[in-house]
This record gives C-alpha cells, structure tokens and sequence, in this order.
C-alpha cells in the first residue's frame, strides 16, 4: 500500500495548520475586546462564521484567480483589519497607562464576530491558494 494517495491530504493539513496562526492571533484580538463572560461564546461563533466562508472560499478559488487585483484587494483589507486592531489595543494601553477610571468602549458580540470574519475572510486567501495549488488534481480534498 502506497502513501501516494494520502501525500496530497497530508500536505494540505499541514500547510493550512502552518498558515492559520495569523487567524488565531486575530480571533483573539477581536475576542479581547468584549466583556470576558462573552468571550467564549465570541470565540465559537467568530470561530464557526470564519470556517464557514473559508469553505465556501475554497470552492469558487479558481473562479476567484481568474480576478485581476483580488491579491491587492486582499492585501489591503487586511492592512485595515489590522490598522483598526492597532488603534484599539493603543486604546487599551493608553487607558490601562492613564490608571483612570475611564474604559476603553467594548465592542458587542456582534462587531467582534464582524470583525474576526473580516480579518478571517482577508487572511485566508493565502491559506485557500495554497491548499487549492495542492489539491487541485485532487477535488475532493479541496
């Protein structure tokens, strides 16, 4: 029995656990910035909406290479996800520096999970092109 059949599955679960760091930190940067009793509930659902567009992404990938500038696009949505997650964490620091009573603003539920679906959605292109280059004789592990 041969390893041949399974080498594409292999690499495709170690490729997309090796790019998915970048998620998991952005999850848990949305998910700080809610009241601590939502967070798990913030996690799982943002968690769940992220999987879900990633599938549904992968299945129009090669429609979606076809896209002149999806790459630039991308690249720049995830500058702003991230220029926003920068401004709210010098919020956060600039508060907890101030020793004042005043809060940095939490987000709702809501606008957590907006917020790591964004990021998620923005972040995963090159998650989805790698494991499609991978698997693309192989439809059925896409």
């Amino acid at each position: 029995m041969s390893l041949d059949p399974l080498l594409p599955l292999i690499q495709v679960i170690l490729v997309d656990l090796m790019l998915a760091a970048d998620n998991a930190i952005v999850i848990g940067l949305a998910a700080a910035s809610v009241p601590a009793a939502l967070r798990p509930r913030v996690i799982m659902l943002g968690i769940a909406a992220a999987a879900v567009l990633r599938i549904l992404f992968a299945l129009v990938t090669v429609q979606l290479l076809q896209i002149v500038g999806l790459v630039l696009v991308g690249g720049l949505l995830l500058l702003w996800v991230c220029w926003k997650l920068w401004r709210e964490l010098r919020e956060v620091s600039k508060a907890n520096s101030d020793n004042t009573e005043s809060k940095p603003t939490e987000k709702s539920v809501g606008q957590a999970i907006f917020q790591i679906v964004l990021a998620d959605v923005s972040m995963s292109l090159d998650n989805v092109l790698a494991v499609a280059v991978i698997a693309r004789e192989h439809p059925g592990i896409l």
